[in-house]
């Protein structure tokens, strides 16, 4: 205790050195901690997006996750309706799933022929009550602004749904969807060509067609496009789609093809009059955590029951997940390394100075018999005790930056975004950080004060005595 308390007022001789190294080592917990919030916010953030869209559990047919983008419908999952029930009843997983759902994807042409204007479109079937349903999950509880939660369809709607704005733009449904900045289409200049042959499909035929099967509402004030596919057999079929809105999807890329639809209008155009299947089964739990357990339970039970089954989670089925959070782990650990050289040489010249004033005190201490372990000793503690008062005021500072942050009302786009977010930090759940960043710095503050401890416990008698 004699050792602190010389410590304590070996510090204090030199206060404004003494502070100006706690306040570089206080500066360098800030920048840690905070930026260490942040990315913590940024995965839970990317985990929340991906789990309330697709769940953390995804069923497929086995070889769609190789092959499956090119012909869904050769790899979709039969009697899909007797799967979910074998998952939902499941002892070892009643407890842990909130949502099972069935999901189509299908690719094909989305066509307003009102002016001749067709794009190919990424299409994307669902259950729109299990979809809000999955969209309220929040396990971390993060603040979640301008989040859209009208899907644009509803499970008594097989026609209606929703589109990118990108394709809004491409089908000239800007006016009728009131799109701000969204410009119409120019109408090109088509020259007739001689002796052109005639369309193999007769698209008005053929939505007429499907027309008896889907009931259309004879006046909808939401524009109609058509859609074109192929059934799993081959053949052409075309279903009318009604645009309820026009909705950012954040990638241009899927903005300019994306089309959300009803499930049954998704297998009507995929499977025309054929059996109706699910391309994939999405499966939601209750808490991150259990997903392996699940996972593991998922493929002894299709194991069991012989199902040409796989299974696949959220990070597999995205992969800028795994890359987003790699990345901000790598400039974690550069930032945390420069912060850690900063301390090591501020503590390291502020010892460095402390051995030099006190020369000859080490000279006195020695010859009334202090071993040079004692010396050694007394350094480690004072620069331990000035890494412990730097990281402590630290933590106490980043954590309120880190509550101005999130009150400050700072609005940024992060990629994959369609709409500003607040810059906010993660304040709960991350004792573990704080923690690791005091500990840290701490034990780098008492690694500093070796060099400078050793060279003082290596003096001379005689010299340090002697010393002017």
């Amino acid at each position: 205790m004699m050792l602190f308390k010389i410590a304590f007022r070996n510090i204090l001789r030199n206060s404004r050195r003494s502070l100006m190294t706690a306040s570089a080592i206080a500066v360098g917990a800030i920048a840690m901690i905070l930026f260490g919030e942040y990315v913590a916010f940024i995965m839970v953030g990317l985990e929340t997006g991906a789990v309330e869209n697709g769940g953390h559990l995804t069923v497929y047919r086995k070889g769609y996750f190789d092959f499956g983008s090119g012909n869904p419908s050769a790899y979709s999952i039969d009697k899909y309706q007797s799967v979910m029930r074998l998952i939902e009843n499941d002892p070892e997983l009643k407890s842990e799933v909130t949502v099972v759902t069935p999901n189509v994807t299908l690719f094909g042409i989305a066509g307003n022929f009102a002016i001749d204007s067709s794009k190919t479109f990424f299409g994307s079937g669902f259950v729109a009550s299990d979809r809000r349903k999955m969209r309220q999950w929040n396990e971390y509880g993060i603040q979640r602004l301008n989040r859209a939660d009208d899907i644009g369809t509803r499970d008594d709607d097989e026609t209606h749904g929703i589109v990118g704005i990108g394709l809004a733009r491409v089908l000239g449904l800007c006016q009728p969807l009131k799109i701000a900045n969204c410009p119409s289409p120019p109408k090109p200049k088509v020259s007739a060509v001689a002796d052109a042959p005639a369309l193999d499909v007769n698209l008005t035929e053929l939505s007429a067609r499907d027309r008896e099967t889907v009931k259309v509402p004879p006046a909808d004030k939401a524009p109609r496009i058509d859609l074109l596919a192929a059934t799993a057999e081959g053949a052409p079929n075309v279903v009318s789609f009604f645009v309820n809105k026009a909705m950012n999807m954040g990638f241009k890329e899927l903005d300019d093809a994306y089309v959300g639809m009803n499930l049954k209008l998704a297998q009507q155009l995929l499977y025309g009059r054929g059996e109706h299947k699910a391309v994939s089964i999405e499966v939601q739990l209750r808490r991150t955590e259990d997903m392996e357990k699940a996972h593991a339970r998922l493929d002894a039970l299709f194991k069991e029951r012989g199902l040409d089954l796989e299974v696949h989670d959220f990070k597999e089925l995205t992969p800028q997940y795994n890359q987003i959070i790699s990345f901000m782990g790598a400039i974690f650990t550069f930032i945390s390394v420069i912060m850690g050289v900063i301390v090591l040489f501020t503590i390291v010249n502020t010892m460095s100075m402390s051995v030099m004033e006190r020369t000859n005190e080490i000279g006195t201490a020695r010859a009334m018999g202090v071993r040079r372990s004692g010396i050694r000793r007394q350094f480690l503690i004072e620069g331990w005790m000035l890494g412990a008062i730097g990281a402590t005021a630290g933590v106490i500072l980043a954590s309120l930056l880190a509550t101005w942050f999130n009150h400050a009302g700072i609005m940024y786009t992060p990629p994959g975004q369609a709409h500003p977010v607040p810059l906010v930090v993660l304040t709960h759940g991350v004792e573990k950080l704080l923690l690791s960043v005091w500990f840290g710095l701490m034990l780098m503050a008492t690694i500093a004060a070796i060099i400078p401890a050793g060279r003082a416990a290596r003096m001379l008698v005689v010299d340090a005595l002697r010393h002017v």
